[in-house]
């Protein structure tokens, strides 16, 4: 080797390190401080965010007689864990994911063949029927998440979490620089396919993944505003793409919401035939959010339909003058309204899963083999 590459010296200048390292923390530190302030001015606290990992870790502890809530947001929001625990003698296991369809959570759980426990399932036509995107993208990367998780990834979110329960500025889903971008008022181009903007981040999120809305979401104001109007864009049925034929585009549609029926039926089938239990509830919406869906999916449609084909009990809430609540964001319940309503749904759980244990436990029904 050359002797003026082997007797080659970087000279580090004289500077005052440990001054200038002191600095960079104490602004670091500051930023971090100012943005936290900055964020809880906003609204925003202390809460964990709904993470695949956090999924997968719930998904773990189902055992086999477990109760189990699969579903949507609304399942998420409006279920109270100690209300059922204390109604049904046991600890359910929070599996409902927002802006999901369940029928892939319903079909790993029957397809899992040591389970036989219990199911309670929530159902929004618009994203239980959803025939692709991403209600079932949401469900199926959760899935994937738990049978794929590394050893690294594991521990990783059980430091995020220690941080999380601490610091109210980290939310993936809101906070990060990529979703403040999106936020930007720029205008669309015309005629681009754009989708609407999600909801902001509006609850708290425990480690049994029991979500509880930010007072602040609950109470009339801009943050309410945005969240409720927002739905009304997202559960507006979207127009065929210009780019397929209106006929054929139907044509699949229908295709694939006779898959989910028959997939469900499946799905219940199995869970049953080991003694297990499924019952499909319609938490509560209302407002300008139920006006739409009750126009949209009417209940003579896919609910009544889903009862049908699958055999399996379904509590609407409508049904029962005690369970009709109003929604702050026409979508969710607040948090003690969440604690109340499940209180009364415990005993038409009672009731719907009493009525399973004397009906027979075979095959999905008749109506479900003609799909």
């Amino acid at each position: 080797m050359p002797s003026s590459i082997s007797n080659f010296e970087r000279r580090i200048p004289e500077r005052p390190w440990p001054l200038l390292t002191a600095a960079v923390a104490l602004v670091t530190l500051a930023a971090a401080v100012g943005w936290e302030i900055r964020c809880r001015a906003w609204g925003y606290a202390p809460t964990l965010n709904n993470t695949s990992d956090l999924w997968a870790d719930r998904r773990n502890a189902v055992q086999p007689d477990s109760l189990v809530i699969v579903g949507d947001s609304r399942a998420w929001y409006d279920s109270d864990l100690n209300e059922l625990e204390r109604g049904l003698g046991k600890r359910p296991i929070q599996l409902a994911i927002p802006a999901s369809c369940a029928c892939p959570v319903l079909t790993d759980l029957a397809d899992d063949p040591s389970f036989h426990g219990t199911v309670i399932c929530s159902v929004v036509p618009t994203l239980f029927f959803a025939p692709a995107g991403p209600p079932i993208e949401n469900s199926l990367a959760a899935i994937e998440r738990r049978k794929h998780q590394t050893v690294a990834q594991k521990w990783s979110s059980r430091l995020a979490m220690a941080a999380e329960e601490h610091v109210a500025f980290l939310k993936q889903e809101d906070l990060t620089l990529e979703m403040l971008l999106k936020r930007l008022p720029i205008p669309n181009r015309q005629g681009a396919l754009v989708p609407p903007p999600l909801p902001p981040y509006f609850q708290w999120v425990d480690r049994e993944r029991r979500a509880w809305m930010f007072e602040l979401a609950a109470q009339p104001g801009p943050l309410q505003d945005r969240i409720k109007y927002g739905w009304l864009k997202l559960f507006t049925p979207r127009p065929p793409p210009t780019y397929v034929p209106r006929e054929a585009f139907l044509k699949g549609v229908g295709l694939a919401i006779q898959k989910r029926f028959a997939d469900a039926a499946a799905a219940v089938g199995k869970i049953r035939a080991r003694g297990g239990k499924v019952v499909f509830v319609r938490f509560p919406m209302s407002g300008g959010l139920k006006e739409l869906e009750d126009r949209t999916t009417p209940r003579h449609g896919p609910w009544d339909h889903l009862l049908q084909v699958t055999g399996a009990p379904g509590i609407y809430f409508e049904d029962y003058p005690e369970m009709v609540f109003q929604c702050p964001e026409w979508s969710h319940l607040s948090g003690p309204d969440s604690v109340e309503f499940t209180r009364r749904l415990v005993p038409h759980l009672k009731a719907a899963l009493d009525g399973i244990g004397k009906a027979p436990a075979s095959e999905p029904t008749a109506a479900a083999k003609s799909i």
